[in-house]
């Protein structure tokens, strides 16, 4: 499959079920009073979206790996706010350990596209 837009590329289709799993989890109380933490997490998955997006517009390989780059660390972010979450008891561990393996299966979609395009560079 050719890829024609960012919405075809897995990691992005990925990113986005990520961030719906996210926002279910800050609509719910007591996490959706926490407006900081419900900000901060919020954002942080919108980002990785984002910047995959941007990236694919870019006009090389190596500016769209930095835009990935951008992407693998917003998911570190979200993942570190999933901590503070169950600390606080906002999620419980199952809701956790399926958001934080989710953050997991995009960062490694993420690398994987990374090595595709830096020896793209070079082919």
């Amino acid at each position: 499959m050719k890829i024609k837009k960012f919405e075809d590329l897995e990691c992005w289709q990925e990113s986005r079920s990520l961030t719906k799993q996210i926002y279910s989890h800050t609509k719910k109380s007591p996490f959706s009073k926490d407006l900081r933490l419900s900000s901060q997490i919020t954002g942080a998955a919108v980002s990785i979206m984002s910047n995959i997006c941007e990236g694919f517009d870019s006009l090389s390989n190596k500016e769209f790996v930095r835009f990935l780059r951008y992407s693998r660390r917003s998911c570190s972010e979200v993942q570190n706010c999933l901590y503070v979450a169950l600390d606080q008891i906002y999620i419980g561990e199952k809701d956790f350990q399926e958001s934080y393996e989710h953050c997991r299966r995009v960062r490694r979609m993420i690398d994987g596209l990374i090595r595709y395009l830096k020896q793209s560079q070079f082919a």
